[in-house]
């Protein structure tokens, strides 16, 4: 089954209904009102993003996307793949995240993937056809599912900022593992999209005196 993408009326209104179902999203909602949208557009850009963003900072996966970018040009699959990669490690990629890049613009080049294809299926095809691709895995896709496409039931358990997030919210005595968080989500359900970023926009206010 594939839902209407997200919009912010849509967040604001699943956000309301979450706070009334949930105490611990209730004082999120209270003191910092519907969490933004975040939209990413689709696209090439995006997915070479999401894999700088693998492990490290946003601020820093930000600096290294700007430098790739303006090295690169057209940002594109096949000006990627022609300057190749000695120029994409001189630019401050990784070997392993060199790889990544250049096996998604492969995969673009051949239509082995085809972007425009994952709006029309099912979250779970979508995930598996992004993981099918070195360097993707779970946490990529349900980003790109959760930003690009703006499916509203998703949640990405292995993410450290949400990990921590419910972790300083619910008092915990340790960290929650994936599978335990992912337990704990499904009393989010059918918008656990709008709970991870409730979660995302606590995380970033840092203001844990709300637990």
């Amino acid at each position: 089954m594939i839902h209407e993408p997200l919009t912010d009326a849509t967040v604001a209104s699943a956000a309301k209904q979450l706070a009334k179902r949930d105490p611990d999203l209730a004082r999120i909602f209270k003191r910092l009102g519907p969490p933004p949208l975040w939209a990413r557009p689709p696209g090439f850009a995006t997915l070479v993003k999401i894999i700088l963003e693998q492990q490290v900072s946003l601020a820093s996966a930000a600096s290294l996307f700007s430098r790739l970018h303006k090295g690169v040009v057209p940002f594109r699959p096949a000006r990627m793949l022609e300057l190749g990669e000695p120029h994409l490690k001189s630019l401050g990629l990784t070997r392993q995240k060199t790889a990544y890049c250049l096996h998604l613009a492969r995969a673009l080049e051949d239509k082995q993937l085809r972007l425009p294809k994952l709006s029309r299926m099912a979250d779970e095809d979508v995930r598996i056809t992004l993981t099918q691709l070195k360097g993707i895995g779970n946490w990529s896709a349900d980003v790109y599912l959760l930003m690009v496409l703006r499916r509203p039931d998703v949640f990405p358990a292995t993410d450290l900022a949400l990990i921590t997030a419910i972790t300083k919210l619910r008092q915990l005595p340790a960290r929650p593992a994936p599978d335990e968080l992912l337990t704990m989500a499904e009393a989010w359900r059918p918008f656990r999209s709008v709970a991870a970023r409730m979660l995302w926009q606590y995380y970033l206010a840092r203001d844990f005196t709300m637990s």
